[in-house]
């Protein structure tokens, strides 16, 4: 699609926004764009009843045949604005405050009607009886396309989780149509029958409202207040009001029944709030469809509506019709309204199963009894009480634990409890630990477990009263009885050998091949390394690390350096027998920092001159992590190597590998040997890793293919990372190298981890997802984990819940610390349980679904071919919705598409992961960018997934140069893009900066030095320093979006209609996929068809 042509100027899911200046529209038929690729779901391109797959409104694509386009797709009629009301070059993402949308009488002919003018009329004028109640507006969300009149939108009031939106099409005036018409007999009705459209009006924000609701008036809901009387100016054409939120409808019937007539109200209905909690009702969760209309020869359900059983009359051509992409959930309108209701509020952890705000609303968390959404995310907090129900349903029941995660410097960390040598109290049947939800009875000298029930005896040291209400005295006291998070400090009973650990080591372990010499790579790393490892992790308030250091290099043999503080310089050791790989020194290879920093600064100097005459191309790599950890175990210590690795290991050593890279497998049924690793030795090699406490990460420099499936399988298993630098070069790839360096050795790590998750009697874990080892069916196992590692858990029933009492989930990881601690972290949650499917669906997350579902699918690939797994989403999540439909929604129209209030975003998310290069590569997706992708999105937090999965896109010129706070996001769609303008977007892992052609010159200036479009470098990854306050904004904004994030990301300025675009295009994931994937639209119709199938 050409994003010079005119994008309608649509608010985004009943988002407010500040108006776009500069975006040019043209007559809202607008020119075929380019025609998309075919998706994978045939019905959206086939005339499949009640499914039609049209243009967008404004941006319309080119038919399918080689016919010219329907004439309502032409250009507006003379005489007639072809502009809205915001002039060349703009969009409007919001509404405008007083514009209101211009409607003519229905008699009158479409599209010869003169423009009126624009009103502007105050929100209140309501003259026509008392407002409905949400459950009474019904909505229909098909939005036309336009010929006639054309007149900016205004979008309805916000629409949040819980909280009901009102949802007016926000596409202009439909034509005159019947759209209540019946249907052929056997044909389906189309997804909408709905109505009329009625002039926006600015939306009244109030009390947060009750869920979704929109029940049609044929169905039984309440009456539409009735309307009789000529047509106002600025008053829609009749049929019920549109204001459903979630509510999708397809097109209408192709011809208007007879003699029809249209009226109904007035205006957009008023905002539908109600001060209730927001979330309850079950009938009034979103519904997204059309309204029913009335049946042919009976009464009109509502004065003023039209009834179809009358003469025919000439029947008239509709224009095309198609979903309103406005009028569909939107990302954006949901995370801005979370912020809005619940940024503000402290989140206090002391209620049983509450939903935490969003991922992307910044909030306090206040512990008081339940650990904190940064340590534990659920799909749902309210668990079905039996299995039955809970296959029923299909929604997965998973926890995403992130042990170690770093919170914000206004929260306080897990407090230590130290209980000397006795050691931690714990339940002596289940081994659970003592927490906030252990019951003490019989005066306080015996305890009974809140996991399995057990009655156990309390020590006399631990000994407390209780007080009136059966607590202990001294619960707020003690950390264990009163937070949901804390540690304890673990006895020699909890160590390795019976005896506590050494301080852990680092090794630096870099490749000084050909390839890592030439680069440049060699060189950059032995300077950072001098300043680096002043910055090593420490305790608490400790001078300096207790971490010691070792370095190697390698080629096709090893090199091993005697570092000790009383040399006068570093000696070198070869290893050249890599088949049988042993430690030549032991003393002087792993040292204190600060003892030996002269010789290490004279070794980090000499290492590129050494290799700088090199012509040694082939190289090692499972030598390399055999010595690493060879050495941790002769030094009794647990650690962690860095590699620097640049090709593929095809040297004659263990682990050689040969070039396997075959792109003929893609779409195949061995495509899953792509994922695979290439031998058995590296899961071999991993295990040994584990059991030593030697945690690999790993940093790529590959110029070719080098086998990401097979390398990353040790750090992949070690808890370890991966990074990937394809086609390194010092002066574009240095800063983003050597800040994830950087960071990588700076973080904290726990060591030596063990991980185990109890659950009281009725559900246990049974599957784990993320980067680890287990050796048995309940311990994660991990050499390393540092605070961006998630570790996923999936719960299954093995007995009936009680609702009365609800799930427990206590999480303890048993680690070393930085200084040699051994540590025990507990982090305990307790859940809601329900008898009610309805319960379940109103406190799921679906960010925590989406981030469950991710790794479910990128876990399949390793065995089943990728269209089971992209089939096995689809059909889980149309199961989810289905039930829901059946059992919780009031009863409508089959033609309707109603999702739940908190999983409405559900199909655009799955959408994106369905895309996403590991399940739908493009052709320029390599086998080591999709393994790459694939082990990340493994150990991901549900914030990552969230941003990579659906990408921000920020508008940058819009908002004021003053202002402190980030700009507003719009949805990741071309049509959102507005050629005046300035775009930051960025996933977690990429950053893009897309400019505009038709950007104002003195903004070129401001931010790129030069003085016009042409000019701009395109690929440009640093902006110049400039002194101006749109230079430092800019820059600002993007150095507090690296900040967020865990790994560096590179900055790429891309011109529009330049080559590069093609590349930023991908991340604009509402949109279809040059690689085939659907766009959100055509997927909730499929989404919708599944449904109806399963339902039927």
């Amino acid at each position: 699609m050409n994003v010079n042509q005119s994008a309608p100027p649509l608010p985004p899911f009943g988002q407010s926004q500040p108006v776009y200046p500069g975006y040019h529209q043209s007559s809202y038929g607008g020119q075929p764009g380019s025609t998309a690729p075919p998706t994978p779901y045939g019905a959206y391109n086939g005339p499949v009843p009640g499914y039609q797959q049209t243009p967008p409104p404004g941006v319309s694509r080119a038919p399918p045949s080689s016919e010219a386009p329907p004439a309502s797709t032409a250009q507006a009629p003379c005489g007639q604005a072809a502009y809205g009301q915001f002039g060349q070059g703009d969009v409007q993402n919001g509404p405008s405050s007083t514009v209101q949308m211009q409607r003519f009488p229905g008699s009158q002919p479409f599209g010869s009607v003169p423009l009126a003018p624009v009103v502007s009329q105050p929100t209140v004028l309501q003259p026509y009886g008392p407002p409905p109640t949400s459950a009474q507006v019904t909505a229909q969300l098909a939005g036309m396309q336009i010929s006639g009149a054309v007149a900016p939108a205004l979008p309805p009031v916000g629409l949040g989780y819980g909280p009901p939106t009102s949802l007016a099409s926000a596409s202009g005036s439909f034509p005159n149509s019947g759209l209540y018409g019946s249907y052929p007999q056997g044909q389906a009705p189309p997804l909408s029958q709905a109505q009329g459209h009625l002039g926006a009006q600015p939306p009244q924000r109030s009390a947060p409202p009750q869920a979704s609701s929109f029940t049609s008036p044929a169905s039984g809901g309440p009456r539409m207040p009735s309307m009789t009387g000529p047509l106002l100016s600025g008053q829609g054409f009749g049929g019920p009001s549109l204001s459903q939120p979630n509510h999708v409808s397809s097109p209408p019937p192709q011809a208007l029944p007879p003699g029809t007539q249209m009226t109904g109200p007035p205006g957009p209905p008023p905002p539908m709030h109600s001060s209730q909690q927001p979330g309850y009702q079950l009938q009034q969760n979103g519904s997204f469809g059309p309204a029913r209309g009335p049946q042919p020869n009976y009464g009109s359900p509502y004065p003023g509506a039209p009834t179809f059983g009358s003469q025919p009359g000439p029947p008239q051509p509709l224009p095309p019709k198609r979903l309103d992409p406005d009028a569909i959930p939107s990302p954006i309108q949901v995370i801005e309204d979370d912020r809005n209701n619940r940024g503000s509020e402290p989140f206090v952890t002391g209620v049983r199963g509450q939903v935490p705000p969003l991922v992307t609303t910044n909030f306090l968390v206040k512990d008081q009894g339940n650990a904190s959404p940064r340590y534990i995310r659920c799909t749902s907090y309210n668990i079905p009480c039996t299995s039955d129900m809970a296959k029923q349903a299909q929604v997965p029941l998973a926890a995403v634990i992130k042990p170690l995660a770093r919170l914000p410097p206004e929260e306080a960390s897990p407090y230590v409890v130290d209980h000397g040598e006795s050691g931690p109290l714990r339940c002596n049947r289940c081994k659970a630990y003592m927490c906030p939800f252990m019951q003490f009875v019989e005066g306080g000298r015996r305890f009974q477990c809140c996991f399995c029930s057990c009655i156990n005896d309390v020590p006399p040291q631990y000994f407390q009263h209780l007080d009136h209400t059966g607590k202990r005295v001294d619960a707020y006291d003690r950390p264990e009885l009163s937070l949901g998070s804390y540690e304890f400090l673990a006895t020699v009973d909890y160590c390795k050998n019976n005896k506590f650990p050494s301080p852990p080591a680092f090794i630096f372990m870099i490749d000084v091949s050909y390839n890592a010499i030439r680069s440049g790579l060699v060189r950059l790393l032995c300077e950072e390394l001098k300043s680096l490892l002043d910055f090593l992790p420490r305790e608490g308030g400790a001078e300096e690390s207790a971490i010691r250091v070792g370095f190697v290099t390698y080629n096709k043999v090893l090199h091993f350096y005697n570092v000790k503080s009383s040399l006068a310089q570093p000696q070198m050791m070869v290893v050249s027998d890599v088949a049988d790989m042993f430690v030549p020194l032991l003393d002087g290879f792993l040292v204190s920092v600060n003892e030996s920093r002269a010789v290490i600064t004279s070794l980090l100097d000499q290492i590129p001159e050494m290799f700088a005459d090199t012509r040694e191309t082939e190289i090692v790599f499972a030598p390399v992590i055999q010595a690493g950890m060879e050495a941790l175990k002769a030094a009794e210590c647990a650690g962690k190597l860095f590699l620097f690795h640049t090709s593929l290991p095809i040297a004659e050593a263990p682990g050689k590998l040969k070039n396997r890279d075959d792109r003929k497998l893609i779409n195949t049924d061995k495509e899953k040997t792509l994922f695979q690793p290439q031998t058995g030795a590296y899961q071999t090699l991993a295990k040994e890793c584990v059991a030593q406490g030697c945690c690999v990460d790993l940093f790529l420099f590959p110029n070719q293919y080098v086998d990401v499936a097979t390398l990353s399988v040790v750090p992949q298993l070690t808890g370890g990372s991966v990074y990937k630098y394809a086609c390194f070069q010092v002066e574009n790839d240095q800063e983003r190298f050597l800040s994830d360096l950087r960071r990588d050795v700076q973080k904290v790590v726990g060591f030596d981890a063990v991980m185990r998750v109890r659950t009281s009697t009725g559900i246990r874990a049974v599957d784990f997802f993320g980067a680890f080892y287990m050796s048995n069916t309940t311990d994660v196992e991990l050499a390393g984990l540092d605070g961006d590692k998630t570790v996923t858990v999936e719960f299954k029933h093995d007995d009936r819940l009680n609702e009365e009492s609800g799930a427990l989930l206590q999480c303890a990881l048993l680690y070393t610390s930085c200084a040699g601690q051994r540590r025990l972290r507990i982090h305990n949650l307790a859940l809601n349980c329900c008898t009610q499917l309805a319960d379940l669906y109103r406190n799921c997350e679906t960010d925590t679904l989406i981030n469950y579902m991710a790794k479910f699918a990128y876990r399949g690939v390793l065995n089943s071919p990728v269209k089971t797994v992209r089939d096995t989403l689809i059909t889980q999540c149309a199961q989810i919705l289905a039930c829901y439909r059946k059992n919780c929604a009031s009863p409508s129209s089959a033609g309707q598409l109603i999702l739940p209030e908190c999983m409405k975003l559900l199909p655009v998310y799955l959408n994106c992961v369905l895309k996403s290069d590991v399940l739908q590569p493009g052709a320029e997706v390599t086998t080591d960018d999709r393994a790459y992708v694939r082990q990340l999105v493994t150990s991901m937090d549900v914030a990552e997934t969230n941003v990579f999965f659906y990408p921000r896109l920020l508008p940058l010129t819009k908002s004021p140069i003053e202002s402190a706070t980030e700009p507003p996001a719009v949805r990741a769609s071309e049509e959102r893009l507005s050629n005046g303008d300035i775009y930051l977007l960025e996933n977690g892992l990429n950053l893009f900066l897309w400019v505009g052609a038709s950007v104002q010159q003195g903004v070129v200036q401001s931010l790129f030095s030069v003085s016009s479009f042409s000019q701009i470098t395109s690929g440009l990854s640093v902006l110049p320093v400039l002194d101006n306050p749109l230079s430092k904004k800019v820059r600002g904004l993007i150095d507090s979006l690296r900040a967020q994030r865990s790994r560096y990301m590179k900055l790429i300025v891309v011109k529009q209609e330049d080559k590069l675009e093609m590349l930023f295009k991908h991340f604009l994931v509402e949109d279809k996929s040059l690689s085939g994937g659907a766009s959100y639209v055509d997927f909730l119709c499929h989404m919708h068809k599944e449904i109806r199938q399963l339902l039927s």
